[in-house]
């Protein structure tokens, strides 16, 4: 049998970003002589994109930005936040300990985030991170993202994994929606960027933090799906 795989989305899931994320868009902004945003302003779109995010500071601080001139500025976004990488970002609370857990369990491990794959990769790598997942998918990585299930589908075969025996945890409506989508459970996190509760988003199950998170969740979760 096919062993189980519990893929994570990153920002704001495995790992906290926002700080650094804030911090490159607000350098990004400031080549375009607008004033910095906040953390509460744009806490809620990490995770879509830098695109979405450059976008949404600039009609917050009521900016002209042409559609021409986003490939720049998510240019100029991109370098900032790479070279500072890993900054302030850092894993959630017990986030080690339950990777620990589920791998010696036998499970595999993967991400599948909406953030650019090299980006990911090289987060994961400068925070020791990136052995421990059989896969690791962005939103650059194929045609499509998340919430589109092929995302997540692919990231399970390429992870050798089988959907069936599969778990996806997130913060986000594209987490669940893309769980959703392609037939798998998902796991709620309380403590990443929504805008809204996350019980709202109707995951499978909530965990409050990575304490809760054991092979035998993962397991019950992929029954229970299994008899449905």
């Amino acid at each position: 049998m096919t062993a189980p795989l519990v893929v994570f989305d990153l920002d704001g899931t495995l790992i906290d970003t926002a700080p650094d994320l804030i911090s490159s868009l607000n350098h990004t902004i400031a080549t375009a002589g607008l004033a910095p945003v906040s953390y509460s302003d744009l806490t809620h779109l990490v995770g879509h994109g830098g695109q979405v995010m450059i976008r949404r500071a600039f009609e917050l601080r009521g900016g002209r930005l042409a559609d021409d001139e986003l490939p720049g500025m998510l240019e100029v976004f991109v370098e900032h936040y790479g070279q500072g990488m890993p900054g302030a970002s850092a894993p959630y609370p017990g986030l080690v300990a339950a990777l620990d857990r589920l791998q010696a369990a036998g499970f595999r491990l993967a991400v599948c985030t909406n953030k650019m794959e090299g980006l990911a990769r090289r987060l994961l790598d400068g925070l020791g991170l990136t052995k421990r997942f059989a896969a690791i998918t962005g939103g650059d990585t194929f045609a499509v993202r998340k919430p589109d299930a092929a995302h997540l589908l692919e990231t399970v075969r390429l992870a050798g994994g089988d959907p069936t025996r599969s778990v996806m945890i997130g913060d986000s409506l594209n987490d669940m929606l893309v769980a959703r989508n392609a037939g798998v459970p998902s796991i709620g996190v309380p403590f990443g960027y929504s805008d809204v509760a996350i019980a709202a988003l109707e995951p499978t199950h909530i965990i409050e933090s990575f304490d809760e998170l054991h092979p035998e969740l993962v397991e019950s979760l992929i029954a229970r799906a299994a008899a449905a």
